[in-house]
């Protein structure tokens, strides 16, 4: 039998994952990953560039050893699409052929909101976390704003828990370097209920700590606009030194150039098998798909993780002609972290729980953080 050859597309957590599940599914195969650079950017860590208690170099990690231990054939380039039957990956360096490919090329922001210019979107990369720490160093004071938003097609298309995290964060560094009082903080949302998706407990637990904290909460409004010095409401306009504003979500717009269904908010579709529904081994992992599942099924780092491992198995067993049914867990899992303490979120089908914020939670986030990208050093 000739040697398989399968194709991973992104080096984020999803990519990565499939990658490691693929080697210990699929041995003898011949993997090849397909992204820009051979590195992880370790995104959840950009909360902790505005303190200094991260930088750059510990959160760009380098894929190269990774890659030779694991017998992986790195092939720096773009997606720019995909043959009819997925068999022909499409890339900015030349076609790259397959016999089962696993999507992880995550999601995009939306960026139609007029003048969203004028914020930074805080996960939308490290040099928009350097961004947010180096403004913040040049503020003698003045009004910080914070949101989120959503994909109006998929509303479920939304990652809002890292704002609240900038907002309790850059609150407790102005309060380390004793210029809190300079400074307005003010958060909003469109939603009565931000944050919903962690459940009814974490979102008392969330506003309880914005107004212990003083942040000014901005309820059921949505913004019309961004100008370069405010938030613009219908009928209010908010001032605002330095915004920070996470859209909703998007699929990759590489899959536009390609016969993949789409859901109405742009991802690719597949089911809980990760399997992109009509076509054979071909699989979609992370932030970049549209699972079955709860309204609250996150869009983050672990549930990219959960959803590789199964796409991995799967394909591997798909491409050895056996069943391919394993279904992913639907789990979300965070700490919502404020340099000085932590709420724990936790939730499954069928439960969870919201912690009050607890000083051991940081040290464990750290400790997660450290523990994770060994594996990739």
């Amino acid at each position: 039998m000739a040697t398989q050859r399968i194709t991973v597309v992104g080096a984020g957590f999803a990519g990565l994952t499939a990658l490691r599940g693929l080697r210990r599914a699929a041995p003898g195969a011949e993997l090849t990953l397909v992204a820009p650079r051979a590195e992880l950017h370790y995104l959840p860590g950009t909360i902790w560039l505005p303190s200094g208690q991260r930088t750059r170099e510990q959160l760009v990690v380098p894929l190269g050893d990774f890659l030779r231990r694991e017998r992986v054939r790195f092939h720096a380039a773009e997606a720019i699409g995909l043959s009819a039957d997925a068999r022909l990956l499409r890339t900015s360096a030349g076609d790259v052929a397959n016999d089962g490919l696993v999507i992880a090329t995550g999601a995009r922001f939306l960026r139609r909101m007029p003048g969203i210019e004028h914020a930074i979107i805080p996960c939308e990369g490290v040099a928009a976390g350097e961004a947010i720490r180096d403004r913040l160093a040049a503020l003698d004071g003045g009004t910080l704003c914070f949101g989120f938003g959503s994909n109006p097609n998929e509303p479920v298309a939304m990652r809002g828990g890292p704002i609240f995290e900038f907002v309790f964060g850059i609150e407790t560094l102005l309060r380390r370097q004793k210029r809190r009082e300079r400074f307005r903080l003010v958060f909003f949302s469109p939603s009565q209920r931000p944050g919903q998706r962690l459940g009814e407990r974490a979102v008392d637990l969330i506003l309880g700590e914005m107004r212990r904290r003083g942040v000014e909460v901005v309820l059921g409004r949505k913004p019309v606009r961004f100008d370069a010095d405010a938030v613009v409401f219908e009928d209010q306009r908010i001032p605002s030194d330095l915004t920070l504003f996470m859209p909703g979500l998007t699929g990759a717009a590489w899959l536009d150039a390609t016969p993949l269904p789409r859901s109405p908010g742009g991802f690719v579709g597949a089911d809980a098998r990760c399997r992109v529904a009509g076509f054979d081994a071909t699989y979609v992992a992370g932030d970049g798909g549209s699972f079955p599942g709860p309204d609250w099924m996150p869009k983050q780092a672990h549930q990219a993780d959960l959803q590789a491992e199964v796409a991995a198995r799967n394909l591997a067993r798909e491409l050895r002609g056996e069943g391919a049914d394993e279904v992913f867990r639907v789990e979300l899992v965070c700490i919502i972290d404020t340099l000085e303490r932590g709420l724990l979120v936790t939730r499954r089908e069928g439960g969870g729980r919201a912690l009050p914020p607890r000083r051991a939670m940081p040290w464990a986030k750290a400790m997660f953080e450290k523990r994770y990208l060994r594996r990739y050093r």
